[in-house]
């Protein structure tokens, strides 16, 4: 049975807050198994009988919107995906501080790549790989110029941001070691 990871947006920020032990009981009322969250920041941990991610990912949106009362953009990774997530995040910026991570729904077109790019400036560098943005700030996210929404509003989709650290605290705890 295949567990996959589940990175909210807008859970326990602007206002909202959901309890831990609530939203684990959403997700287990739409049938999911051996649901656990991660630090209070919309990290859910699941494993699914059947089905493919994008279903998922829409069942457990609509299941949320319709009981917290607001939308809940919902990106799933399964587990080798977080293994490439987590791996790539500690290769591709080696050397540097720790990127954050955002997670969209599919990987971006040029013209938004674009847009992207043009975010860049001294303090902050963003690289693509696959349905990931990896933003390199190299001050605190709070004195950067670029900001969540700016990133999303330049994408033109949603997303949502973890720590690298976060990433690779999931990756140990519930990745198996190769071998």
């Amino acid at each position: 049975m295949p567990r996959y990871f589940a990175f909210l947006r807008a859970i326990n920020v602007g206002g909202h807050v959901v309890k831990m032990e609530a939203l684990r009981g959403h997700f287990e009322d739409l049938g999911l198994l051996t649901v656990e969250t991660f630090i209070a920041s919309g990290n859910v941990i699941f494993q699914a009988k059947s089905g493919k991610a994008a279903d998922l990912e829409g069942k457990i949106e609509r299941r949320l919107e319709s009981v917290l009362g607001y939308p809940v953009a919902t990106f799933l990774r399964t587990e080798s995906e977080l293994a490439s997530i987590h791996a790539h995040a500690v290769d591709a910026i080696e050397g540097s501080p720790a990127p954050n991570i955002g997670f969209v729904a599919a990987p971006i077109g040029a013209q938004a790549e674009a847009a992207l790019a043009a975010l860049a400036t001294p303090t902050d560098e963003f690289h693509l790989h696959g349905r990931e943005v990896y933003w390199l700030c190299r001050t605190r996210q709070s004195e950067s110029t670029v900001t969540n929404a700016r990133v999303e509003r330049a994408i033109q989709a949603r997303i949502t941001f973890r720590g690298a650290g976060t990433v690779a605290r999931l990756a140990a705890k519930y990745l198996r070691p190769a071998g």
